[in-house]
């Protein structure tokens, strides 16, 4: 597995399949609450097993620090695979790139666990976002 920074519109179409297959089928996100008016400023990444996207993400800076966002992986890949882990580090890797030494993200709850262990804290109180309960998790980097 490997992931791509999406330099082709090819890659992206296929980090928003996966985005779609995750957020929009399983999870119920509204499409128009799931592709935003931030895609064009965000920098997009894909996962890919072979030929095949597995797995997607999204980076943007607001106000300073790196904003992780819309990490997914498709359910065929979410075991002990490695794939999520995989995402992020390119993420990070990204955003060092770009002077960034703060991340944040909105993670989902069931979520909270996996970016603990990958060093993100909690930073705040549970909130609702598309009707899925999400907190807020930094980590310096």
């Amino acid at each position: 597995m490997h992931v791509q920074v999406v330099d082709t519109e090819k890659e992206l179409q296929d980090a928003y399949s996966v985005r779609k297959t995750v957020f929009v089928e399983e999870q119920n996100v509204p499409l128009e609450e799931e592709i935003d008016q931030y895609e064009e400023d965000s920098t997009h990444f894909v996962l890919y097993d072979d030929d095949q996207a597995v797995g997607a993400g999204r980076f943007r800076i607001v106000e300073g620090i790196g904003k992780v966002e819309r990490i997914c992986v498709l359910s065929s890949h979410r075991t002990s695979k490695g794939a999520g882990r995989l995402i992020m580090n390119t993420i990070e890797e990204y955003a060092k790139t770009k002077e960034m030494h703060v991340l944040k993200l909105n993670a989902q709850t069931h979520a909270e666990p996996f970016y603990a262990k990958l060093g993100y804290e909690t930073v705040s109180d549970i909130f609702m976002d598309a009707g899925i309960p999400h907190v807020t998790m930094t980590k310096n980097i």
